[in-house]
């Protein structure tokens, strides 16, 4: 049974969507396996109100229309019903015209929820469906006191549907993007497992909530890893190309070698192109439309000032899907011992290089996001307009990494004239004084000039030492350990 959890803002926003009285047309859309359905049920059943719900196949469009016209029926006339009188026997429509036609009289004047899930595969089967559709809502539906909700995962195609040129665009009255869930939910999902054990499953499947209920946090993190991701039957063998499939609908091979050339570690347009050996400038659409899929995001330092962030060439490309940065990182380029079930070795493999992963994708983003949330609440030394993280030119061209010349945490308060920098370590022995006097001789570096307030965060997995704290103290730091990190991210959950 699938577990409902940390939900409670998207509840809030589709109640608040159908609030008002009258007709009411929804469109929903998130990654595959993100908990879209199970999201629209539990809704559908707390509103109270009679729900008819369809979810689409690929199929052919006669087939298509058919399994639409039976969940309707289906809904009007139980199944107790039909066996005792064969003249309600499910009928058959030619065109959407009809079934729609069909639909308004059933539902009449009731308050009903009319669910059409997995939508983008209808349209793609039928690409005429949304203009049906559309005509259905201007003539039989909008006047009424129903609510229609669109629903898919295809992310491209659903948000089409909202563009100038679609035949549904301006019909919308509400939409909602599903994200997987946050680092906080982790702990209902897996409640034997301790901070670090949270942060690396996050660092491996985010907050997806279906991947996460495969976990087992009986085992250890490699235990769960074995079993599910390095076995050549595990479930998620083929899940990266379904996934990609579901958003990407043609040239799929160059999207994913980009994808591949991103997890490899080649973040900005021309280190990805010489992966590929294509021109740079050939790979703009493709990091466009990665971008916009929401697999990809875009980075540019905090640093960069707000009127240069458009233009700025100074942006690097990271995988914004932790389960495809997991994926492309450790098991595509091994595939062949997947294949031969050498399972001991690759996770051999794996495992000297998965602390450092952890650390520098999922730690560091959970740190960015701590600062978010305790800038939400008012708790920082300034009010930042933009959270996000710093390098500088040079570290490019001298081919030295971020976590060496970088800052891991920068939140930026331009018309303040204030800065936070904040250092992320997840190793596994306390922090020590070095480190916090490193990040204080950067700052002069790092602020946008030398009349600008700055204060610190250190952010440890292991802690502090006692030299540590008081260098830090001194200098205003903020220091946050793995457990309140954990505490405040848990605290921060909608209820």
């Amino acid at each position: 049974m699938r577990k409902f959890i940390g939900r409670a803002s998207d509840l809030s926003e589709l109640n608040e969507a159908i609030a008002r009285p009258g007709a009411h047309f929804v469109l929903i859309y998130g990654r595959r396996r993100v908990g879209k359905t199970t999201l629209l049920l539990q809704w559908a059943q707390q509103t109270g109100r009679p729900v008819i719900y369809w979810v689409a196949k690929r199929d052919l469009p006669a087939l298509v229309r058919q399994g639409f016209t039976r969940a309707l029926w289906a809904w009007a006339y139980p199944p107790d019903r039909l066996a005792g009188d064969p003249d309600l026997a499910v009928p058959r429509y030619d065109s959407w015209e009809q079934i729609f036609e069909m639909a308004a009289r059933l539902i009449g004047d009731q308050p009903v929820i009319l669910v059409m899930d997995e939508f983008s595969y209808a349209a793609e089967s039928d690409p005429a469906l949304p203009s049906h559709l559309q005509a259905a809502w201007d003539h039989l539906f909008k006047d009424r006191n129903v609510t229609i909700v669109l629903a898919g995962s295809q992310i491209g195609m659903m948000v089409e549907q909202m563009s100038y040129h679609a035949p549904l665009y301006g019909r919308f009255t509400a939409q909602l993007p599903v994200d997987p869930l946050p680092f906080g939910a982790l702990h209902d999902f897996l409640p034997r497992y301790g901070a670090a054990e949270r942060v690396a499953a996050y660092a491996v499947v985010g907050g997806i909530p279906a991947y996460l209920e495969q976990f087992d946090d009986g085992g250890n993190i490699g235990a769960n890893l074995k079993r599910l991701f390095i076995r050549r039957t595990g479930m998620f063998h083929s899940e990266p190309f379904l996934l990609i499939g579901d958003v990407i609908r043609r040239e799929t091979q160059t999207y994913e070698a980009v994808l591949r050339a991103i997890a490899g570690g080649r973040h900005t347009p021309q280190e990805i192109g010489a992966a590929l050996d294509l021109p740079s400038s050939y790979l703009s659409p493709y990091l466009k439309q990665l971008e916009a899929l929401r697999l990809v995001e875009r980075r540019l330092p905090a640093t960069v000032p707000p009127e240069q962030r458009r233009t700025s060439r100074n942006s690097r490309y990271h995988l914004a899907d932790p389960y495809l940065r997991f994926y492309f990182r450790f098991i595509a380029p091994n595939l062949d011992l997947v294949e031969q079930e050498l399972t001991d070795l690759l996770w051999e493999r794996i495992g000297d290089q998965f602390r450092a992963f952890v650390g520098l994708t999922a730690f560091e983003d959970l740190c960015r996001e701590w600062t978010l949330v305790q800038a939400r609440a008012g708790r920082l030394p300034l009010t930042p307009e933009l959270v996000g993280s710093h390098w500088s030119a040079d570290v490019q061209r001298a081919k030295r990494s971020p976590a060496e010349a970088g800052v891991d945490v920068v939140a930026i308060n331009w018309q303040e004239r204030a800065i936070l920098l904040g250092e992320c370590k997840w190793g596994a022995e306390p922090v020590d004084r070095a480190v916090v006097r490193e990040l204080i001789e950067k700052a002069p570096k790092v602020a946008p000039g030398p009349e600008w307030r700055t204060h610190y965060a250190f952010f440890a997995r292991a802690g502090f030492t006692d030299a540590a704290r008081p260098e830090a103290e001194t200098a205003g730091g903020l220091l946050v350990d793995l457990a309140r990190l954990d505490a405040d991210l848990r605290a921060a959950l909608p209820t």
